[in-house]
C-alpha cells in the first residue's frame, strides 16, 4: 500500500531558513579557508582551522535542515531513525563540505577547481540525505522514482556549484549574500525534491515494532537545536572578527596614506621650499623698506605703513602654505565634513605651483561654478588632487617642453554628484595598463612603488565615489573621480545665501 505523507508549513518554512542560515555562515567561514592558503600548496594551522570549522558549521547545516525537515514530513504512523546511520549522514555531510572547500581554496585553475568543488558540495548533499532516509525505522519501506532522483542530483550539484562560484568569485557582501541563498536552495531543494522521488509503501496490517538502537523525534529535535546553536556562534564569532578585521585594514590604509602623502611631500621640498621662501623674502625687504621711511627726517609714516601692510600679507601667505602642509603631513584619524571642492583643488594647486613652474608645465584650471557641497575629509581628498597633479607633472617630464600642458577641471556628473578630472599632455599608458592603474603596486613608473594611485582609489571609495581613467583624443590621459554630495550642507548653504 502507497503511503501518501503530509508536512508541517512551518518546520518546512524553518527547514530553509536553517539551510540558508548555515550556507552564509559556512560560507563566510570558507572565504576564510582561501585567504590561510599561502602561496605554495604548505598549508599551516590556520588553514586547517577555518577548513574545519567552515566544514563543521555547512555540514552540521546540511544534516540540521535535513532532519528539521523530516519532523515537517509526517506518516500515519510512527518512526524512529537508526543511530548508526544518522551519525554516519552527519560525517558524510562533512566530509562532502570539506573537501569542496579543501578544492576551492586550493591553488591552481579556477573553472576546474570550481567544478570540482561543487560536485563534492553536492555529493556531500546527496549522500547525507540518502543515508539519512535509510536511517528511518518504521513499518514503511522507501523506494525511489528514478526520473525524481536523478532530478535531485542535478538539483544539489548544479545549485552548489553556482553558490560556490558566487561565494569565491567576488568579494562583495551583496553577492556571498546572493550565494548563501542559492546554497540555501541546493540543499532544501534537493532534500524536497528527493523526498518528492520518495515512494513509501507500507503493508496492509503493520505491527509497531520500536528497535533498541533508535532515535524518535525528541531527541533528534534536541541534536538539531544544539547544530544550530553552534552554527550561530559561528556566525557571531566570524562577524566579530571580520569586524575588527575591517578596522585594523582601515587603520592599515590610514597609516599607509599618511606614509605617501609625506613621501609625496618630500619629493616636493625643493619646490616648496621655494614657495615659502618668496613670501618670506619679500616680507623682509618690505620690513626693510619700511625701516628706511621711518629714518627718515621726518618720518614718512603713510609709506612705512604701506610697506609693514605689504610685509604682514608675506607673512601670512607664507603661514598659509605651511599650514597646507602641515594639514597633509599631520596624522590625524579621517573626518568627514561639509566643503567645497573647488576650494580644495585651488588650495592643492596653489601648494605645486612651484613643481609645476620647475617642470614648465602650463597650468589650466576649468572650475564650474555654483557645485554643491561635498561630504569628506579635506586632507585626504586632498591627497588624491595632489597624487593626480604630481603624477601628470612627472608624466610629462618626458615629452618637449612646450606641449606640457595641464587641464583641472571640476563639474557635475550624471548621477548629480561632483566629478573632480586631471588631464595631462603626456606619452600616456598602454591600453592593458589602463584596467591595472589603480591595483596596489603596479606602476608604470620607472623606481615607482605603485601604491599612489591604489591609496587614491581606496579614498575616494571610502567617501563612496568612484575614481577612473580615459585616453584623451589627443596625447595623454585624463583621470577623474566622483564623490556624493552633502544634500543637508548645500541646501544649508543655500538658505544662508
Amino acid at each position: 500500500m502507497v503511503i501518501t505523507p503530509t508536512y508541517d508549513p512551518s518546520l518546512v518554512a524553518l527547514s530553509i531558513l536553517v539551510a540558508g542560515f548555515a550556507s552564509y555562515t559556512a560560507l563566510d567561514l570558507g572565504g576564510r579557508v582561501a585567504l590561510a592558503q599561502g602561496p605554495t600548496l604548505a598549508q599551516g594551522p590556520t588553514h586547517r582551522i577555518w577548513l574545519a570549522a567552515a566544514a563543521l558549521t555547512m555540514g552540521g547545516g546540511i544534516w540540521s535542515m535535513h532532519f528539521v525537515a523530516m519532523l515537517a514530513f509526517e506518516l500515519p504512523m510512527p518512526v524512529s531513525y537508526d543511530v548508526g546511520l544518522t551519525v554516519l549522514s552527519l560525517v558524510l555531510a562533512i566530509l562532502g563540505t570539506s573537501g569542496s572547500f579543501y578544492v576551492i581554496s586550493s591553488p591552481g585553475a579556477w573553472r576546474p577547481r570550481l567544478v570540482l568543488s561543487g560536485v563534492f558540495m553536492g555529493l556531500g548533499i546527496l549522500a547525507m540525505h540518502y543515508t539519512g532516509m535509510a536511517a528511518m525505522r518504521g513499518p514503511v519501506e522507501l523506494s525511489y522514482d528514478p526520473l525524481w532522483f536523478a532530478l535531485s542530483v542535478i538539483i544539489a550539484i548544479g545549485a552548489a556549484t553556482a553558490a560556490l562560484w558566487l561565494a569565491f568569485g567576488t568579494t562583495d557582501p551583496g553577492q556571498k549574500l546572493a550565494a548563501a541563498i542559492i546554497m540555501g536552495i541546493a540543499i532544501s531543494g534537493m532534500h524536497y525534491t528527493g523526498m518528492r522521488a520518495a515512494i513509501c509503501t507500507a503493508p496492509a496490517t503493520t505491527e509497531v515494532t520500536r528497535e533498541d538502537a533508535t532515535l524518535d523525534r525528541t531527541p533528534l529535535a534536541v541534536g538539531i537545536a544544539g547544530f544550530v546553536l553552534v552554527d550561530l556562534a559561528a556566525l557571531l564569532a566570524s562577524v566579530a572578527k571580520r569586524k575588527r578585521a575591517a578596522e585594523a585594514l582601515r587603520q592599515t590604509q590610514a597609516d599607509l596614506a599618511h606614509i605617501q602623502r609625506v613621501t609625496a611631500m618630500g619629493e616636493m621640498a625643493a619646490s616648496i621650499t621655494h614657495e615659502v621662501m618668496q613670501p618670506l623674502g619679500a616680507g623682509m625687504n618690505n620690513a626693510g623698506a619700511a625701516l628706511r621711511w621711518l629714518d627718515r627726517q621726518p618720518p614718512n609714516l603713510d609709506k612705512a605703513r604701506e610697506a609693514l601692510g605689504r610685509t604682514v600679507e608675506n607673512g601670512q601667505r607664507a603661514a598659509e602654505i605651511i599650514g597646507r602642509i602641515r594639514a597633509l603631513v599631520k596624522k590625524e584619524p579621517p573626518r568627514k565634513d561639509a566643503l567645497d571642492v573647488n576650494e580644495a583643488v585651488v588650495e592643492v594647486i596653489a601648494l605645486t605651483r612651484g613643481e609645476v613652474m620647475k617642470n614648465n608645465v602650463s597650468v589650466q584650471t576649468q572650475l564650474a561654478e555654483g557645485l554643491p557641497l561635498i561630504q569628506g575629509d579635506r586632507v585626504q581628498l586632498q591627497q588624491v588632487i595632489l597624487n593626480l597633479i604630481i603624477n601628470a607633472v612627472q608624466a610629462m617630464s618626458g615629452v618637449s617642453e612646450g606641449s606640457r600642458a595641464l587641464l583641472i577641471g571640476t563639474g557635475k556628473d550624471a548621477s548629480g554628484g561632483v566629478l573632480v578630472a586631471v588631464q595631462d599632455s603626456g606619452p600616456g599608458v598602454k591600453p592593458e595598463s589602463f584596467e591595472h592603474l589603480f591595483d596596489s603596486f603596479y606602476t608604470t613608473k620607472p623606481g615607482g612603488m605603485g601604491m599612489g594611485l591604489s591609496i587614491c582609489r581606496s579614498i575616494v571609495e571610502a567617501h563612496e565615489g568612484r575614481i577612473w581613467a580615459t585616453r584623451n583624443a589627443g596625447p595623454g590621459i585624463t583621470v577623474q573621480f566622483t564623490l556624493p554630495i552633502n544634500d543637508q550642507a548645500t541646501a544649508s548653504a543655500r538658505s544662508a545665501a
